[in-house]
């Protein structure tokens, strides 16, 4: 098949465009892509195509409406030179003209709905962020109505568009599961653990706990966990936050003096390789409001390192409680009760990160190329 895929930056460290990567990577020897995206680390230029986008990468929301504009222009004048496009993929609410694949990976809807006042980022951070999902919002319906199948993470999202658009989305959508490179996470035999945390700062006593997220601390419950610390009030216990924008981790640094947690949160900024801080923590942390599948969940428990969640989509398919993680209440006190409790039984959490490892064995990157090449191979077999 020719494909016309869409995307923001598709490279391996964006967590959509990593997926849409190993899409490509793994399926351009029998299918055609070009690919139409801002950034692209092309794996074969000699057999994909790149169109570069000139749209500006932020804000978000003008990114979001420079896309819709120049998106069609592209498709039809400059990307197209002739090309007959059998299948057009796009993701989340992007409407290009033609698009016949959605791949999403949000529902703007429910988030605003059911979880924004709770999350709103404070200032100027918090207007930018409410236009984005606001216009997402606006054009979801739109998009997934003329979609002819929508392709979905998990079976949570599946929910949550069946009972937000049930007549723009039923009989359409597939469930893929994200994937990971499980091996490349895999703590390796010869790790010295006790060398890797005190290389770290940690004493062999303590408690260390790791959050990882690009940006969106409100979303992602950093507020709620560093709440919880507090409510434990025990120095033992330590948090490492791997990720997010010098002006937000000044705030984080300055709100976690005020809470008497100083010496007990490290905040480290992006790291290009989150494996070592992993491999040395007790418990991975994501106390979020909402997300799709987080792919973090899955490197940290191939990472061997048992997880502490509140409900969220697509973790909820892979933990086991009290085997390899806990899913707790999203409030402070339930997040605290637990954390108080993997403190007291620290020599519980070697075991749950090994059960951690075997129930992510099955989302393999090879795994998620395979499920993609048959939802292919069907899509072929509707057009003969």
């Amino acid at each position: 098949m020719h494909i016309a895929l869409f995307d923001y930056q598709t490279v391996r460290t964006n967590a959509i465009g990593n997926c849409n990567w190993l899409i490509i990577n793994g399926l351009n020897d029998e299918h055609d892509f070009t690919v139409f995206t801002l950034n692209f680390e092309n794996p074969n230029p000699y057999r994909v195509r790149f169109v570069r986008m000139p749209v500006p990468g932020r804000p978000l929301f003008v990114l979001f409406a420079a896309y819709h504009v120049i998106a069609p222009l592209m498709l039809w004048h400059k990307g197209n030179q002739g090309k007959h496009y059998d299948q057009v993929q796009t993701i989340e609410s992007n409407l290009v003209i033609g698009g016949s694949v959605v791949y999403a990976h949000f529902c703007h809807r429910a988030y605003l709905e059911e979880h924004w006042e709770d999350t709103r980022p404070p200032g100027i951070r918090g207007v930018a962020r409410w236009l984005d999902h606001k216009l997402h919002a606006l054009l979801e319906p739109l998009a997934l109505r003329r979609a002819s199948h929508v392709v979905v993470p998990s079976r949570g999202l599946e929910r949550e568009l069946l009972r937000l658009y049930p007549k723009a989305v039923e009989g359409k959508i597939r469930v893929i599961p994200n994937p990971i490179d499980t091996e490349r996470m895999s703590r390796p035999a010869d790790y010295n653990r006790a060398e890797g945390r005190a290389g770290l700062g940690f004493k062999d006593d303590e408690l260390v706990m790791i959050f990882v997220a690009a940006g969106q601390f409100e979303r992602k419950g950093l507020p709620l966990l560093l709440e919880a610390m507090r409510q434990v009030s025990n120095p033992r216990v330590r948090l490492v936050v791997v990720g997010g924008q010098p002006g937000v981790l000044q705030s984080y640094t300055e709100r976690a003096r005020s809470l008497g947690l100083g010496e007990q949160v490290q905040f480290v900024g992006f790291q290009k390789d989150i494996r070592p801080y992993l491999w040395a923590a007790d418990l991975f942390t994501l106390p979020s409001y909402y997300e799709v599948f987080p792919l973090v969940a899955l490197e940290a428990a191939a990472a061997g390192v048992p997880l502490l969640v509140t409900p969220l989509n697509g973790v909820e398919e892979m933990l086991v409680e009290g085997q390899n993680g806990w899913c707790a209440e999203r409030s402070a006190p339930a997040l605290a009760e637990r954390i108080q409790h993997a403190l007291e039984h620290r020599d519980q959490l070697q075991a749950m990160g090994q059960q951690a490892v075997e129930s992510v064995k099955d989302y393999t990157e090879q795994k998620f190329v395979e499920n993609w090449r048959a939802f292919y191979r069907a899509l072929e077999a509707e057009q003969v």
